[in-house]
């Protein structure tokens, strides 16, 4: 028998015993009557989550909506399927994983997860007045490019996101553009699929709400060349400080500083040079959550001029180690020298009443007011989460550019 022969028979053995075993799962489900569905969205707004785990002795869920170290304890039914309901959920996208025997799992009945850094969650929406902005309506949409671009400063070829809005790819028009930094713990992928960054546009600019723009979303781990999920070696930590880094302090402003220089020396000129945009700074704005408004504060402050929008969510001016060093010895003396003659036309600030960086957006309010520059602060209910900066994006984008 030849080779082709042998795997023609391999490959039919293979297919029988698929459809055998999967008509066989189907006839044990048949017969024990379990029907999962997962997860149900009631008419209150409650969810309803299940898991068919017969044998486990213990199951709970961990949702973006608890507080933090809490779970919802599911009970389990004589078919084998474990089950829990919520309160009502306010309209919003949350994240959630099932725990299983302490194990955390995706729900196996949910095809919809994201992913944030190296933690995989399932996802659902709330809908809503208040989601609408983020679902995927039936509107034009603009394209996501995963751009490879050189970094002399950071000394890699690295990768971003680019959002190009509706109609870019068939006209000749000039675009203004967002530079959009995430969080720690993130990458060029969050703000698309954590923050749907992409959705809330398509949908603000269709309603004639905010102006098309290009937004760049970058990867501001100095360290990394891309995303975890392309990572073909292990990248230098050593390369990059963050909060508890070892090192003298100039070592670690150095290492907080890499990424906003990077910004400035090769993101900035690599899409002024390769994008159709309107290369000034009255087109030019510049956003960030949680480390990305770090950044962005480093960035915009040390280069006056370069930005008239400037957006802060979830961080100011924090005296916590090591941020002492970047506030004492960049931020604070920055905002003293330039605030006076800074000319912007919008600083927004954003912050939850429950986030742990409150108090630090405090002190970044009272650093403007005691040089009379004036921002636009949205305080919001919650904490440190996506539900909170996908609210400040799609309130920050429609004030751009006018």
């Amino acid at each position: 028998m030849n080779n082709q022969k042998i795997l023609k028979k391999i490959w039919s053995l293979f297919i029988a015993t698929f459809i055998i075993c999967g008509a066989q799962a189907q006839e044990i489900q048949q017969q024990r009557g379990v029907e999962v569905v997962s997860p149900e969205i009631n008419g209150d707004n409650s969810v309803t989550f299940r898991l068919y785990a017969e044998n486990a002795q213990s199951v709970t869920v961990s949702g973006s909506w608890m507080e933090f170290g809490q779970n919802l304890e599911m009970k389990k039914g004589d078919d084998g399927v474990w089950s829990a309901k919520t309160a009502a959920l306010e309209p919003s996208m949350y994240h959630y994983n099932f725990i299983l025997d302490g194990v955390s799992i995706l729900d196996p009945r949910n095809p919809k997860a994201l992913r944030d850094g190296t933690r995989y969650a399932s996802t659902l929406i709330i809908p809503g007045e208040a989601s609408d902005v983020f679902q995927v309506n039936d509107v034009p949409h603009g394209a996501i490019t995963k751009v490879w671009y050189d970094s002399p400063t950071l000394k890699l070829n690295r990768r971003m996101y680019v959002y190009t809005p509706p109609g870019y790819a068939n006209s000749e028009e000039k675009y203004p553009v967002l530079y959009l930094l995430h969080g720690g713990g993130g990458d060029e992928d969050a703000w698309s699929s954590l923050g749907r960054a992409n959705y809330i546009l398509d949908n603000l600019i269709a309603e004639g709400k905010a102006k098309p723009m290009i937004v760049v979303m970058t990867n501001g781990n100095a360290e990394q060349s891309a995303a975890v999920t392309d990572w073909s070696k292990q990248p230098d930590a050593s390369q990059s400080f963050g909060p508890g880094a070892n090192g003298n302090e100039q070592e670690i402003i150095d290492g907080m500083t890499k990424f906003p220089n990077s910004l400035v020396n090769d993101v900035i000129p690599y899409i002024e040079k390769h994008y159709r945009v309107i290369a000034n700074s009255e087109n030019r704005a510049i956003a960030g959550l949680s480390m990305g408004c770090l950044q962005t504060q480093i960035t915009a402050m040390s280069n006056p001029g370069l930005f008239q929008y400037i957006g802060c969510f979830s961080l100011g001016i924090h005296f916590n180690t090591p941020f002492d060093l970047i506030s004492n010895n960049i931020l604070i003396p920055a905002y003293d020298q330039h605030l006076e003659t800074m000319k912007n036309k919008l600083f927004y600030v954003g912050c939850g009443k429950d986030d742990f960086c409150f108090e630090g957006v405090q002190t970044l309010l009272k650093k403007l007011d005691e040089h009379n520059f004036e921002c636009v602060y949205n305080e919001t209910e919650g904490g440190h989460t996506w539900a909170n900066w996908r609210i400040y994006l799609a309130d920050y984008a429609p004030r751009l550019f006018k």
